[in-house]
């Protein structure tokens, strides 16, 4: 077992921590500013390699300093690379889904649904938690290794015609997502937006129908720090003639939301009580489902009633309204969706990272809420869904999320917390930096751990049987959580075996 991690956060010792992060900061910010070469002197052979050219790209989910800007995030540069690959685009009939938070959720919602009627679905999400063909699936499964090695070798050609400007490693992604869909005939296929949606590399489709989850801050050093502001980016994803939905949003954002469909020359619709789209949700419990929550959403062309939501949560009942009236207007578009059919996709719906319990003595539960809003609703779930008597909250985030926020959160919810870094994550803030911030406004028990391991070490010594282990804050703490305890998993289950 490691040492316990110091818990002070004050004195020379937490000085020399901060000065030290500060450092390694600045010097991460100014290595993630450079331009990368583009990979093209790395060889494709196999996956491996693969990979290593993928990473050798620009990367700004992993950029401790992104410049936000037309330049930076060229939608031209996307659209010379989709042409150089025989604009597979124009082959495919899309659905596009961007928000803040419950993205990703109501993607597998309407994913499920649509496969349940029949349909061949693409889904291209990000980020990953574990294996980065996780964010291209067709009806569920991932990309195999030598589809998406050959289709980083085919864009690798095709790349060399763009010169000096080479695509970013989330292009390149969207582009071998978009063409293997196409090669595969998908019947439709789910883009989930990256970062925004305006300069969004997803953005160069023409859609049959636009969806925006609930909207907060979040990466406010790039899309902008008012909630006005980060709608306004969302809402770039409206094109002309295509309708958009969305689930209730504050009055601010429902502004933006009416005006930019209206520049645009299209539609957007609520879902809530006197909205364009009737929604209401209530909580229950049976033997069957145990405590969870039914929707009832009603529109001009259909009307769903007392859904069982699959993922637990309260929020997941907005993010199921809002892939049911998507739904809804790809039935306008003339796809067939049955009702029956509709309800049972609905039920096999899964989602890893979500509430997912991954370790069951003790409990370890894991959740890639990553802003203030996501960690309220964390927190709200738990306390519907679990019964505990001590939350123990291993948290780690990136230095551009609205940290703030999240701790007023973690502040009321957990009764210890212990912070830590992704090592996945270049922009992971210091662990100690966390807690000095933490202590500043909270005098809850906290303490740091130098890595995830750590981290879950002193949170097991920590509990007991009734006890709650939540890991949270970021997609890549998450990811690695996930792929550590399957690990454990493996290990002890080999040497179960051998004795």
């Amino acid at each position: 077992m490691p040492a316990r991690a110091k818990t002070s956060s004050r004195g020379s010792a937490q000085k020399r921590s901060s000065t030290k992060a500060a450092k390694k900061s600045a010097a991460g910010a100014k290595s993630a500013a450079a331009p990368k070469t583009g990979g093209s002197r790395t060889r494709i052979t196999n996956y491996t390699t693969a990979l290593r050219w993928l990473y050798d790209h620009t990367d700004y989910e992993r950029m401790r300093l992104v410049r936000y800007n037309a330049t930076t995030f060229n939608l031209e540069r996307m659209r010379r690379l989709l042409k150089a690959l025989g604009n597979p685009e124009k082959q495919l009939r899309f659905a596009h889904v961007a928000g803040t938070k419950g993205k990703g959720s109501t993607v597998a919602m309407l994913d499920s649904m649509l496969r349940a009627c029949g349909y061949t679905v693409g889904s291209y999400t990000s980020p990953h938690l574990v294996d980065l063909r996780e964010r291209i699936k067709i009806n569920g499964q991932m990309i195999s290794h030598p589809a998406l090695t050959d289709l980083f070798k085919l864009v690798k050609s095709k790349a060399r015609q763009m010169g000096n400007d080479p695509p970013t490693f989330f292009e390149i992604m969207t582009a071998c997502a978009i063409r293997y869909f196409a090669d595969e005939a998908v019947d439709l296929a789910i883009l989930e937006t990256g970062l925004g949606g305006r300069l969004d590399s997803t953005n160069v489709i023409t859609p049959e129908i636009c969806g925006i989850s609930h909207i907060s801050l979040d990466h406010t050093n790039v899309l902008g720090d008012t909630i006005a502001d980060i709608a306004a980016e969302k809402a770039g994803i409206f094109k002309k003639n295509i309708p958009a939905v969305s689930v209730e949003q504050v009055p601010a954002v429902v502004r933006v939301f009416r005006r930019r469909a209206e520049e645009v020359g299209t539609t957007i619709e609520f879902t809530g009580k006197e909205k364009e789209v009737e929604f209401s949700y209530r909580f229950e419990a049976n033997r069957e489902l145990g405590q969870h929550y039914r929707v009832c959403l009603a529109a001009d062309n259909g009307a769903f009633e007392h859904l069982a939501v699959p993922l637990p949560g309260e929020h997941q009942a907005h993010n199921c309204a809002l892939a049911l009236a998507m739904l809804v207007k790809l039935r306008d578009r003339g796809f067939d969706l049955p009702e029956e059919k509709v309800i049972r996709g609905l039920a096999e719906t899964q989602l890893a990272g979500r509430m997912e319990l991954a370790w069951e003595e003790p409990r370890v539960l894991l959740d890639a809420a990553h802003n203030g809003r996501s960690i309220q609703a964390l927190i709200k779930a738990i306390g519907a869904h679990i019964p505990y008597d001590s939350l123990v909250m291993i948290f780690g985030c990136g230095q551009d999320k609205d940290i703030a926020g999240m701790f007023r959160e973690v502040n009321l919810g957990a009764d210890k917390v212990i912070f830590t870094r992704a090592r996945s994550n270049p922009r992971a803030e210091e662990p100690a930096d966390l807690l000095h911030r933490f202590n500043e406004q909270s005098g809850k028990m906290a303490q740091t751990a130098p890595k995830l391991e750590d981290a879950l070490n002193l949170a097991v010594r920590a509990v007991s049987r009734d006890d709650l282990i939540c890991v949270t804050g970021s997609f890549y703490l998450v990811g690695e959580a996930k792929k550590y305890l399957a690990n454990l998993a493996e290990k002890r289950s080999k040497e179960a075996v051998a004795e």
